[in-house]
């Protein structure tokens, strides 16, 4: 699945990363969150092969972000939902979503889907906000600052963001 493993690594991102896996694993989480949670489903709604398949619902399975279920016994049969720290995950593939439909990747029909508020129907998006005044935040106002988990690889890519602004 990949040649290098992020395990280990002082970053927050990187940790995310190995814990999701790949591109598939992605696509995987967003169609839980969705509700299908039946393999042949997942297989049919990706497109990915079999072998992929199990493979990204073991190493998903593995970081705790899904759980398997058994639904029937004879013959065994499973399905695959979201755990808490899966749910965690669905961000991403909404930030995702958004940039896509930014940058019109899937055509000039507009996107695929939109994301709305249950409660009200109004589309949301995903924003910067600070987490003491609630207030939002321009994505070229955000800089990155040492955080108490740092490293000296952290704190040498922060000396080079300094000196590049």
């Amino acid at each position: 699945m990949r040649s290098k493993s992020f395990d280990g690594m002082a970053c927050s991102m990187a940790g995310v990363l190995e814990a999701m896996g790949d591109r598939w694993a992605v696509l995987i989480l967003r169609d839980l969150s969705f509700g299908l949670s039946k393999y042949q489903d997942l297989r049919r709604s990706t497109g990915v092969t079999n072998a992929t398949l199990s493979d990204r619902l073991k190493h998903l399975e593995e970081y705790e972000l899904i759980e398997r279920r058994r639904y029937q016994d004879n013959p065994k049969r499973y399905e695959y939902v979201l755990t808490r720290k899966g749910w965690d995950t669905i961000v991403l593939p909404l930030a995702l979503a958004q940039v896509g439909d930014k940058w019109a990747v899937s055509g000039k029909a507009g996107p695929p889907l939109k994301f709305v508020n249950r409660k009200t129907g109004r589309v949301v998006k995903l924003a910067l906000i600070e987490s003491e005044t609630g207030h939002r935040v321009r994505i070229a106002d955000v800089l990155p600052q040492e955080g108490p988990g740092a490293d000296d690889l952290i704190r040498w890519r922060l000396t080079h963001l300094v000196s590049a602004q």
